[in-house]
């Protein structure tokens, strides 16, 4: 379904410095722009390439997630995180914090913001980048920009985190030394590997071996 003529169009929304990297991928996203009816999937459209507010030099993780929360109150473009206002931390991100207390030692919940993060170079991205609310679905062109965006952070020596099935499709683009991966963090799977996995100390250790500075995962 077209969107309405007063909104920009997909690629007119992605950040420029992201548009020049993924050139040959707009098309996927004017294939999209024709099939998404923008009135029913979610995070709103603006906020679709929230994780690309950045320059992409600046990247040195990306934490690829699965879909969008099937939620308006809560998806917001970055994978795994919710407004700071959202007044209910969902199950997953739950998880995330108990992994980075036990990794860690301390964690200050205060919300369940991660823009915290993705101040540092943490990219979070899901798969799908919208969800559509009556179907529960994805549109599988999704799958193919994010796989082309794993392939240029790859490239760009980034470390890549991968959590759950959809996610670690993508891992083989990634050098193994830049690889960590688990189960996804929701409540059916993560104490079948999630739970003491360590990945936030994994990755310090692998940013301190590139002479580069570590994650701060705890909030400040």
């Amino acid at each position: 379904m077209k969107v309405p003529v007063s909104l920009p169009a997909l690629r007119d929304l992605l950040d420029h410095r992201w548009k020049a990297l993924l050139e040959p991928s707009l098309s996927v996203l004017d294939l999209l722009e024709t099939e998404l009816d923008f009135d029913t999937n979610v995070p709103g459209k603006n906020s679709i390439f929230k994780a690309f507010d950045c320059d992409p030099l600046a990247i040195r993780v990306v934490i690829f997630g699965q879909d969008p929360y099937p939620n308006a109150d809560q998806a917001m473009g970055l994978s795994f995180s919710i407004p700071a206002n959202a007044t209910k931390i969902p199950a997953s991100l739950q998880n995330i914090f108990k992994e980075i207390a036990s990794d860690l030692g301390k964690v200050e919940i205060t919300n369940g913001d991660l823009s915290y993060l993705s101040k540092q170079g943490v990219m979070l991205l899901n798969r799908g980048l919208s969800i559509s609310l009556p179907q529960k679905k994805v549109n599988p062109l999704w799958y193919l920009f994010t796989e082309q965006v794993a392939q240029a952070l790859a490239k760009m020596g980034v470390i890549g985190i991968f959590w759950g099935n959809q996610a670690q499709e993508l891992a083989h683009f990634f050098p193994e030394k830049n690889r960590i991966f688990s189960v996804h963090p929701s409540p059916l799977s993560a104490y079948r590997g999630f739970f003491g996995s360590k990945p936030f100390s994994k990755t310090n250790a692998i940013l301190h071996s590139e002479n580069k500075l570590p994650i701060n995962w705890t909030k400040p």
